[in-house]
């Protein structure tokens, strides 16, 4: 037997374990997974030590390997990483339970009576890189809308990835969770991804969560329904009309105070009636923080410092403490670089001119559009959506933080007295 014929037939256990698991999710009681879904939250405090150590693990081999600090921040775990991921649980055990709700319906006149009802979708694959969170969020936000799940985490963050799955299985599993609701695929094979996309019958909905490299590989294989949770090029523009310092603020927050993540800020516009004399002030106070700033030409003429940007700048996502800086004549002008290089995430504009907002808003094509606050909202559990299965940034199904009504389809069901059709 060959290798890609053994670890085809594994993965194809494994989800055939999962698509049993989910026939009988779909009928529990939202008290029973409420329950598996606080045990799980108490069992990440509670198995604290065994997380940690397997994350130091990773980080080891990550350093050996050479991966960039902002790998390794989105690889850490540390005891308020935790914490945050077990209040997660506890958000989504708070949460109305969308299974069952009824979406629409009536009466016929013939007598039938109509009911839309939300349904899990079944088995559901997350495929995702270096952040160990994800496989918690992804745990908890299936169990909610009753889908098993298949969790498929990059090799970075392999032991850690492992032992949380193994807790949170576990512990589910101990309040009458199914056997096999929550599994991980435990090979670091890029051929088990690939196989698992292809799983017709088996599988109902895959989600990738990661940069254009693995998009490209699974639109090339996927026979499942995908829903891509792509990366993030995102911008702020600064008005003319902006005040100083609520723009200097935003900036520096979505820029510097978490880089790695998907929502923050990759390029900043300026107008140009204002970066003369707005602009060296914002770029100190960002190089100051460690900072690299990369201009256009009218950038700059007026910070020297800052180093020339190639054309390939305004399309990058960066992920670290770099800035793509452009100075552009006005609000219009800010909304066509975007529309050429924005990844459809989250854009902001800040701006006195409520004209330029409403514009801003009713014409860009993202998932999300700010006027005067920071990018780096655009995250599930800042919705109160308790957690986030990912970002969308597509537009069919779901788009933006994809919470648990994303993770349903629905179905009508009818009930008559007889009546049959003329």
């Amino acid at each position: 037997m060959s290798h890609d014929t053994q670890l085809h037939g594994e993965i194809e256990a494994l989800a055939q374990r999962a698509k049993a698991a989910s026939e009988k999710l779909r009928t529990l009681s939202t008290a029973v997974k409420n329950a598996a879904l606080m045990a799980m939250a108490e069992a990440l405090l509670t198995q604290q030590e065994r997380i940690l150590a397997a994350n130091v693990r990773d980080l080891e081999n990550g350093r050996t390997r050479g991966l960039s600090e902002a790998m390794l921040d989105r690889l850490k775990l540390n005891p308020a990483r935790l914490e945050a991921m077990a209040e997660g649980c506890r958000q989504v055990a708070a949460l109305p339970d969308p299974i069952g709700a009824v979406i629409s319906g009536g009466n016929r006149p013939n007598g039938l009576q109509l009911q839309q009802l939300r349904v899990p979708l079944g088995v559901i694959g997350i495929i995702y890189e270096a952040r160990p969170n994800v496989t918690v969020d992804a745990a908890i936000l299936c169990l909610k809308s009753g889908n098993a799940v298949i969790l498929r985490g990059g090799t970075e963050a392999f032991e850690s990835n492992k032992v949380l799955c193994e807790v949170i299985a576990q512990a589910a599993e101990a309040k009458g969770i199914p056997q096999h609701a929550i599994a991980m695929i435990e090979t670091t094979d890029r051929a088990a991804t690939a196989h698992l996309v292809t799983m017709t019958g088996l599988v109902d909905l895959v989600i990738p969560r990661g940069g254009s490299g693995l998009k490209k590989s699974l639109m090339e294989v996927a026979k499942v329904p995908v829903i891509f949770a792509a990366g993030g090029v995102c911008h702020a523009f600064v008005d003319e009309s902006a005040d100083a310092r609520m723009a200097s603020d935003i900036v520096f927050n979505a820029k510097v105070q978490r880089p790695s993540t998907c929502n923050a800020l990759e390029t900043l516009l300026v107008h140009q009636s204002i970066a003369a004399t707005w602009l060296p002030v914002m770029a100190d106070r960002l190089m100051t923080a460690g900072v690299e700033l990369r201009g256009d030409e009218r950038a700059r003429a007026i910070v020297p410092a800052m180093q020339a940007a190639s054309e390939s700048d305004w399309d990058e996502e960066y992920g670290t403490l770099i800035l793509a800086v452009c100075v552009v004549d006005d609000v219009e002008a800010a909304m066509a670089h975007i529309g050429r290089h924005g990844s459809g995430h989250s854009e902001t504009i800040i701006t006195a001119d409520y004209f330029n907002a409403e514009a801003f808003c009713a014409r860009l094509d993202a998932a999300a559009v700010y006027v005067n606050a920071s990018t780096r909202f655009t995250d599930g559990f800042e919705f109160g959506m308790g957690a986030e299965i990912g970002i969308s940034t597509q537009k069919l199904h779901a788009r933006g933080p994809m919470g648990l009504e994303a993770l349903t389809s629905t179905k009508w069901v009818v009930r008559g007295h007889g009546q049959t059709r003329a």
